[in-house]
């Protein structure tokens, strides 16, 4: 009979801890919810941004120039306008040089693209195509000699460590005849180096007085790009350093004006001038900084004429800029 009085404390202890769990998994279950919302929302976040950043998301404007395309912003940079696309056409779009025939230019896919020349004209109309036969490890930048040869520069190096790095010489109507010149830097001793020295990724380059001038991006310091030459002939060479240009940013291509009076270097949407009597006062200049913020990501250059320069973009934009 004493049991009798214990079963309504059991039932109401059993209740008690029934209700204690039910609130605490509830609890739980509203923290796991809002949290859920919270990453929900962080995602969507970043998605949002991605999608109103061409660069991947970035979101904030990074060190040596922002490489993001924004149609308003461009349409305001004096001077710039926008005459063509190359998107759906040209894959990353890397160098620019005239073609044999007049209002015509090539371009080319960067690494992880055939290695194939696209022909087209300034709105970004597909004239036509050429297999080089010689292979794409990271083409990056293209010139051409007064004689019609191309020089095709395959020294993307982002990681400083390649050992294969080569011009190609070409002639499109002769694409299965190629010239490599094969080279090395006077200065790298380590491949890799160490991180804060990894200063050996080309993306620029030009022909000038029968040598390959070729311009360095810092990737480390942001603060330099090296000016080498190598000669304009087949063969294996250790290159020649010749200066130091205090650019703060990432060049991407180099181009000459046909007076031969300014050296523009591209960066990552901005420009770098520099003015000279010579090529000895042009190399020795100090560097004026336009930007370029909006254009995207500049990646090649071709003087029009001596006051008009094309560029184009990894975005696929074809611009004619006016320079100041």
């Amino acid at each position: 009979m004493r049991i009798l009085p214990l079963l309504p404390a059991a039932i109401v202890l059993l209740l008690a801890s029934s209700c204690s769990q039910a609130q605490s998994d509830s609890q739980e279950a509203k923290g796991a919810d809002k949290a859920s919302k919270g990453k929900h929302h962080k995602k969507k976040k970043k998605k949002d941004e991605a999608q109103a950043s061409p660069d991947g998301g970035a979101g904030t404007k990074k060190a040596g120039g922002d490489p993001r395309f924004d149609a308003a912003a461009a349409a305001a940079i004096p001077g710039l306008r926008t005459i063509g696309s190359l998107a759906g056409v040209v894959p990353e779009n890397s160098g620019l040089v005239p073609a044999e025939q007049a209002g015509a230019y090539y371009s080319f896919g960067d690494v992880d693209n055939p290695p194939r020349l696209f022909k087209f004209d300034l709105t970004g109309h597909l004239l036509g195509t050429v297999d080089v036969a010689a292979p794409n490890n990271d083409w990056e930048s293209m010139s051409r000699d007064d004689q019609g040869n191309y020089y095709i520069c395959d020294c993307g190096n982002n990681h400083s460590d390649r050992r294969n790095l080569a011009l190609y010489r070409v002639r499109p109507d002769q694409p299965r005849q190629v010239g490599s010149i094969r080279f090395a830097y006077p200065d790298q001793t380590e491949f890799p180096p160490a991180k804060n020295a990894r200063s050996f990724d080309c993306e620029a380059s030009l022909w000038h007085d029968g040598k390959i001038w070729l311009f360095t991006k810092d990737l480390a310091q942001k603060r330099t790009s090296t000016v080498y030459t190598v000669p304009d002939r087949p063969g294996q060479y250790t290159a020649q350093l010749v200066t130091s240009l205090a650019i703060p940013g990432e060049v991407t291509d180099a181009a000459l004006s046909p007076n031969g009076h300014r050296l523009v270097l591209t960066g990552r949407g901005e420009l770098f001038l520099l003015d000279g009597n010579s090529w000895e006062d042009i190399l020795k200049a100090m560097p004026r900084h336009v930007d370029l913020t909006g254009a995207g990501q500049t990646e090649a250059a071709y003087f029009k004429d001596d006051r008009t320069l094309l560029l184009t973009t990894e975005q696929g934009a074809i611009y004619e800029y006016t320079l100041p």
